[in-house]
């Protein structure tokens, strides 16, 4: 992963927010000329994901810190198994060690859950997505983790794409007009990003049909709701799935014929992947 100006900046942030005056405990203990090493072992099955982010973390601390790693991003991993070892300052080492653990917790976390919904459904054509429902400014990332556990991204903002949900549709006064609307922003702005509207039902599958639009949600649907709703856009134009998706559900909601299903959970609900590190003296 190439990190970007603003994911440095995150991690920037992030590292002055544990540090603020200095790590009084490691200062107080650790004299500053006393090198270690160490490690980074997985204590539950997962993807992994989160190695430049690590480095990053280490290397704003320390530069002079080594890390070898032995998995990337995308590889399993099993309980026990190592990811990296390390060498360097043991100082540096212990302020940094905890941001640097958070990113990589929180980022495998999200690719392994993302792989176990992407593993239900292998037989069908469907992709899992993710949603907007992501950690404030932490975006950029969760959505490279999502596409790490085999994953696929929804828009990345509010900008990249025009996705008419039921708050607009209501504050429009009706699906048609909603839509109609942005046609002609479109057409008046010549922006060529593409059209999503959300449904409730059959019936608004229908009305929706009546314009260009390059996607329809199929929003909190049944099983059979979807499957008709499928029949009846017939390939007209792409089809979400959405809505209260579990691990549970995601396999009969692949096999009505859907082109995406979006899961928000990927992204707010993920479990933390369990990690530890743990260092000695050289």
């Amino acid at each position: 992963m190439t990190l970007s100006q603003e994911i440095k900046t995150l991690i920037k942030l992030a590292l002055e927010e544990d540090i603020q005056t200095g790590d009084i405990t490691s200062t107080a203990t650790v004299a500053e000329s006393v090198k270690g090493r160490g490690f980074v072992k997985a204590k539950s099955k997962g993807i992994f994901c989160g190695c430049d982010v690590f480095t990053e973390v280490f290397r704003q601390i320390d530069p002079n810190i080594r890390c070898a790693w032995n998995v990337q991003d995308g590889e399993s991993l099993d309980a026990g198994q190592k990811c990296l070892s390390f060498e360097g300052s043991l100082r540096s080492i212990l302020i940094a060690e905890r941001t640097a653990l958070n990113f990589i917790q929180r980022l495998s976390g999200i690719a392994t859950l993302t792989n176990e919904f992407v593993s239900q459904i292998r037989h069908t054509s469907a992709k899992i997505i993710d949603t907007r429902k992501t950690t404030p400014l932490w975006r950029e990332l969760e959505k490279y983790a999502v596409r790490t556990g085999g994953g696929s991204n929804h828009r990345m903002g509010l900008y990249d794409m025009f996705l008419i949900k039921d708050n607009h549709i209501a504050a429009a006064g009706g699906m048609a007009p909603a839509i109609r609307s942005v046609i002609t922003y479109k057409e008046r702005s010549q922006n060529r990003r593409p059209i999503e509207v959300e449904t409730k039902n059959l019936a608004e599958v229908k009305e929706a049909l009546q314009f260009p639009i390059q996607r329809i949600m199929l929003d909190n649907m049944n099983v059979s709701e979807m499957r008709e709703a499928v029949k009846l856009i017939n390939r007209r134009c792409e089809v979400e799935a959405s809505g209260g998706v579990t691990l549970e559900s995601v396999r009969a909601i692949a096999e009505t014929g859907v082109d995406f299903i979006s899961v928000g959970s990927l992204t707010h609900s993920a479990p933390a992947m369990d990690l530890s590190l743990l260092i000695e003296t050289i």
